[in-house]
C-alpha cells in the first residue's frame, strides 16, 4: 500500500484533489470527499525514500557477493511493472540471481515469509539466496524471461489455443487448490499485508478504485449515493462465501513463470485469507490472455476436480459465489488499468481495457448474480457501451457474428446477449419451395432446395443487398471493437427460404472477414429434438 503524497491540497468544502498534476488525456479531474477518500487506499506515492538506480545496483552487488562469494560480473535491470519494485538480473562466475529492490518493508517480509513456507512444501516459487530489509533488498532465484503470459503470446500466434497450451493452463491450475488449501496451513498470516483478509476493507478499497480511477475517468455517469449502496449489498454476498483460505491476489499469466515445461509463481506478496473463487478468477479472466470461454469452462471443471482432491467441495455452491469474485477481480484491474493508464499516462496499461470490457459484456449476458445490484449493474452496462474504451490501446478484439433462420409463426428471435441491436430479414417475398410437395422433406440446407433458390434471380438480388448490409456493420463493428453482431433470417416455415440464406451469409462472411461466424437454425433445431 502507497503512502499517501504530501502534497495533496485541500480544496474548497473540504474536498482533496488527487495530486497537484496535470489532469492526464484532458479528461476532467477526479476530487474525493474526505469522507469518501478515507474509504480507499491512497495511491499517490511518495518518492522522497526512493534510491537512484547506481545506488541500489551497488547494494544489490554488495549482497550478491557475501552469497556467492564474489563480486556479479555485471547487472543488468529488468523490464518493469506496475509497482515500485525494481529488479536486476546479476551475473556471477557460473549462476545468475535475480536481485528485488522494494521500499515497502512489509511487503518485503510478506513475500520473504510466503516464499520461505512455500518451498518447505514443495511449492514451485523462487528460492531466497539473501536479504537486507534493512536496505529493502533481497536476492531470488533467477527462473528466467519465460512468463506464460509470453509463452501463451508465441504459442497462440503460431498455433492458435492449441491443445498444448490448455496443457500448460492445466498444469498451472492444478497447483492452485495446493498454494490456497494446503499451503494455508501454517502459513503466518499475520504478516500478511496491507490486510491480513480479504475482507470488507479490501473489497471497497477495490471498489472504490473502481469507481474513482476508471469510471470517472471514463466519464461513466453514476449515482454516488446508489452505487455506495450496491458496494455494500455486493461485499455483503462475497464475504459469505467460505474465505478461510490462502488468496494469491494476483494469480495471472504474467505472474507465473515457465522453466523447462514447469510453472514457477512468483508476486504473491499481497496475499492474504480469502476465498477459493478469487484466485481462478484472476488466472482465466485475465484480460490479454484473452481465454476462449469453452477453455475457461475446462479449466474450471479441472480447477474444481484438483480442488474436490483436498477438501469436500460444494460445487454449487462454489458457482454460486465464482461470478462475483469474476466481476469484482475485474473492476479490481479496471481501476489498476485507470490509474496507471489515465492517471499516470503509462498508456500501455490501457492495453487491457477493451479485452476486460469484452469479458464484462460476455458476463453480463450470460450471468445471473443471487443479489440486486441496480446502480453498478447500469455502470457496468455503461462501460460495454463505450465505444471509446473498446478502442483503447489499438486492441483487436474478434467480432462474432450469430447468424440464425426462424419462423415468423413462432415470433422473431430474442437477442439473448442483450444487445438488442443486429439485423432481421424477411425471406417471405422470395420464391417459396414449400409450396412443391417434392420439397416438402428437406430444407434450405439440402442440395434440391440450393438448386431452387440459387436460379431464382430475386433471391440473388435479395442476397446480394443482405451482403451489402452486413459487410458494412461487420466493417464498422471491426473498426470499433464491437464484439456481437446477430442476424435473422424469417420465413414462412424456418425450413427453406430462411435456413438457404441464413447459410449463404455465413459462407460469405467466412470467406470475406477474420470473424468468428455461428449459425443456428431454430426450428429444424425444434424437429431434431
Amino acid at each position: 500500500m502507497r503512502k499517501r503524497n504530501r502534497t495533496q491540497a485541500v480544496m474548497p468544502q473540504g474536498q482533496v484533489s488527487p495530486a497537484p498534476f496535470a489532469t492526464p488525456l484532458h479528461l476532467p479531474p477526479v476530487f474525493f470527499t474526505l469522507g469518501v477518500f478515507s474509504r480507499i487506499p491512497p495511491f499517490i506515492p511518495n518518492n522522497s525514500h526512493k534510491m537512484s538506480t547506481q545506488a541500489i545496483e551497488q547494494q544489490l552487488a554488495q549482497l550478491f557477493e557475501q552469497w556467492a562469494g564474489h563480486a556479479p560480473k555485471k547487472i543488468i535491470p529488468m523490464p518493469a511493472h506496475g509497482s515500485d519494485r525494481k529488479y536486476f538480473r546479476l551475473y556471477g562466475k557460473k549462476d545468475t540471481a535475480v536481485g528485488a529492490y522494494n521500499p515497502d518493508r512489509r511487503e518485503n517480509i510478506a513475500f520473504l515469509t510466503f516464499s520461505r513456507h512455500f518451498r518447505t512444501l514443495g511449492i514451485p516459487v523462487p528460492e531466497i539466496y539473501a536479504e537486507d530489509l534493512d536496505r529493502n533488498i533481497y536476492l531470488e532465484e533467477d527462473l528466467g524471461d519465460t512468463t506464460l503470459f509470453s509463452y501463451l503470446t508465441e504459442t497462440r500466434a503460431q498455433e492458435g489455443f492449441s491443445d498444448q497450451l490448455i496443457s500448460v493452463y492445466e498444469q498451472v491450475i492444478r497447483w492452485l487448490p495446493r498454494i490456497q488449501i494446503s499451503a494455508a496451513q501454517g502459513l503466518d498470516f499475520s504478516v500478511c499485508y496491507p490486510r491480513s483478509s480479504f475482507d470488507r476493507q479490501s473489497m471497497m478499497w477495490d471498489l472504490n478504485y473502481f469507481k474513482y480511477y476508471f469510471l470517472k475517468l471514463a466519464k461513466i455517469p453514476f449515482d454516488e449515493q446508489y452505487l455506495e449502496d450496491d458496494f455494500v449489498r455486493f461485499t455483503d454476498f462475497l464475504l459469505s462465501a467460505d474465505r478461510d483460505y490462502f488468496l494469491f491476489r494476483d494469480f495471472q499469466s504474467r505472474n507465473i513463470m515457465l522453466r523447462d515445461g514447469q510453472p514457477f509463481f512468483i508476486d504473491y506478496q499481497g496475499g492474504r485469507k480469502g476465498a477459493l473463487q478469487y484466485d481462478v478468477a484472476s488466472l482465466l479472466f485475465d484480460a490479454k490472455a484473452d481465454i476462449p470461454q469453452e477453455v475457461r469452462d475446462h479449466l474450471l471443471e479441472v480447477y474444481m476436480d484438483s480442488t474436490a482432491e483436498l477438501i469436500d467441495l460444494d460445487r454449487k455452491k462454489f458457482r454460486q459465489y465464482y461470478h462475483g469474485y469474476v466481476l469484482i477481480r475485474i473492476m479490481q484491474a479496471l481501476g489498476a488499468y485507470g490509474f496507471r493508464g489515465f492517471y499516470e499516462r503509462k498508456t500501455h496499461f490501457l492495453k487491457s481495457v477493451p479485452f476486460a470490457i469484452r469479458n464484462l459484456e460476455w458476463l453480463l449476458s450470460e450471468i445471473d448474480l443471487p443479489v440486486e445490484l441496480p446502480a453498478l449493474t447500469q455502470a457496468w452496462k455503461g462501460l460495454v457501451r463505450s465505444s471509446w474504451l473498446r478502442q483503447l490501446g489499438g486492441a483487436d478484439l474478434r467480432l462474432r457474428v450469430r447468424i440464425q433462420s426462424f419462423s415468423f409463426k413462432r415470433g422473431i428471435p430474442w437477442d439473448d446477449r442483450g444487445h438488442g441491436g443486429g439485423f432481421v430479414f424477411d425471406c417471405r417475398s422470395l420464391p417459396n419451395p414449400g409450396r412443391y410437395p417434392e420439397y416438402a422433406e428437406v430444407n434450405g440446407m439440402d442440395e434440391p432446395v440450393i438448386a431452387f433458390l440459387q436460379k431464382e434471380q430475386e433471391v440473388t438480388e435479395f442476397l446480394k443487398h443482405v451482403y451489402a448490409i452486413v459487410d458494412q456493420a461487420v466493417e464498422n463493428y471491426q473498426k470499433r471493437n464491437f464484439t456481437d453482431l446477430m442476424v435473422s433470417f424469417g420465413c414462412t416455415g424456418g425450413q427453406h427460404r430462411s435456413v438457404y440464406c441464413a447459410e449463404r451469409l455465413a459462407e460469405h462472411l467466412k470467406a470475406e472477414y477474420d470473424i468468428e461466424v455461428e449459425v443456428r437454425h431454430r426450428e429444424q433445431e425444434m424437429l431434431g429434438s
